[in-house]
């Protein structure tokens, strides 16, 4: 059983007309988590749960969290999620209606972290939110579903958090013979671990993480997205937050589609033209979504910046 499904690609004539060139659209906000997250943590979900695991356990209140919750309620399985403090009270609500058990400890990630993998049992499996081949693996499926529909990108536009979603896309299009397609990994600028390492040539982990892109909030990025990125073209690119919420605003006149700051980034890159695609016969954005994303919070953002 799939949990993820096959999401719609579609051609953007807006985002076309202003890039000079035909921009697809694959919509990963159309999945039942409301993210890409399902694809990876569904397929390691299963796996997990075809080996034996009784539990689920989860230290995400947002996409990943929200897939592991869903994974777990279409398998049966019971599902804990451990939350900071700072996670808002609709992402306890969405994780609560997925029949998850929230336990709110500490004041960061870290802190929850450190708690639910305290309470693993030999019974239970722990998701990580990015750093997991099985993931990556189960990310990979988007990129043969592109195939299937036709659709050969030649460049590939992507949000980075801590990036599990630019591994699984390396992979879906090696795997389909594309291994020398650019990425361009966007980031926004308070959230630019990504950019930190290749830049620097090694590995970094920032000291502090700001902004309304909280998706994209990793201080450091998983060892293979950065090692991809000397086997491929990857052309780091950033974004403010303000440029983040006004593409998703104007995502949401244009296309009827509801994505957070983290995926508005990846929008903002074309809607804003900040980089030259008019060499590109087939440019692909993975509309990654946003399981925790309102017209309201959107609007509040806007406000604040």
């Amino acid at each position: 059983m799939s949990l993820s499904i096959k999401t719609p690609l579609l051609e953007s004539l807006p985002l076309s007309q202003i890039s000079g060139t035909k921009v697809w659209m694959k919509m990963e906000a159309m999945q039942p988590s409301g993210s890409f997250k399902i694809r990876g943590i569904g397929h390691a979900c299963a796996r997990h749960h075809a080996r034996g695991a009784k539990r689920f356990l989860s230290s995400s209140g947002g996409n990943a969290g929200l897939a592991v919750a869903y994974a777990g309620r279409r398998l049966g399985l019971p599902v804990i999620v451990v939350v900071p403090e700072t996670t808002s009270e609709r992402a306890r609500h969405l994780l609560a209606l997925e029949n998850a058990e929230v336990i709110v400890h500490g004041k960061s990630w870290f802190e929850a972290n450190e708690l639910a993998r305290s309470l693993l049992t030999p019974e239970d499996a722990f998701l990580h939110p990015f750093d997991d081949p099985l993931l990556w693996e189960g990310h990979a499926s988007m990129i043969d579903e592109i195939m299937a529909d036709g659709v050969v990108p030649d460049a590939v536009i992507l949000s980075v958090g801590g990036g599990g979603l630019i591994a699984g896309v390396d992979e879906g299009l090696r795997r389909n013979g594309l291994a020398q397609v650019p990425i361009f990994a966007v980031e926004t600028e308070g959230m630019a671990s990504y950019s930190a390492s290749l830049n620097a040539g090694h590995l970094v982990e920032l000291p502090a993480l700001s902004g309304v892109a909280t998706s994209l909030g990793a201080r450091q990025v998983c060892p293979r997205a950065f090692e991809l990125s000397k086997e491929r073209p990857v052309y780091p690119v950033l974004v403010t937050d303000r440029q983040a919420v006004d593409a998703c605003l104007t995502f949401l006149d244009d296309h009827r589609t509801l994505v957070e700051p983290a995926c508005g980034a990846s929008l903002a890159v074309v809607y804003g033209n900040a980089i030259d695609l008019k060499g590109f016969q087939n440019v692909l954005i993975i509309v990654c979504g946003g399981s925790t994303a309102t017209v309201g919070s959107l609007k509040g953002f806007g406000n604040q910046n």
